[in-house]
């Protein structure tokens, strides 16, 4: 009998690599509502979770902050830098397209 994978563990597996949840974040980032920012944020940090030894990372405010994001709740933006941070991540702002300069 053939197994197969569910979306969200393909999803998750694929983000464990920063570059993939960098793009992936930004594209939520930029045509998301607040509830699929905290879902993809969600996802990130759960790819994280998965691909280090928690034990060895331990942070209050990591914890506290997934935490959030397991109730999807959106992180305020200190909490949010500090998540970015511990996925190796960063936010960055630019002009929108289409905007006079």
């Amino acid at each position: 009998m053939k197994t197969s994978k569910s979306y969200h563990s393909y999803l998750v597996e694929s983000l464990k690599d920063k570059e993939e949840a960098a793009a992936y974040l930004d594209a939520v980032f930029e045509d998301g509502s607040p509830e699929e920012v905290a879902l993809a944020l969600k996802n990130v940090a759960e790819a994280r979770r998965q691909s280090v030894d928690t034990s060895q990372t331990s942070n209050a405010d990591w914890e506290k902050c997934y935490h959030l994001l397991e109730q999807s709740k959106m992180p305020a933006l200190p909490m949010l830098l500090m998540l970015l941070s511990e996925l190796g991540l960063k936010l960055t702002v630019t002009v929108k397209q289409g905007q006079p300069t």
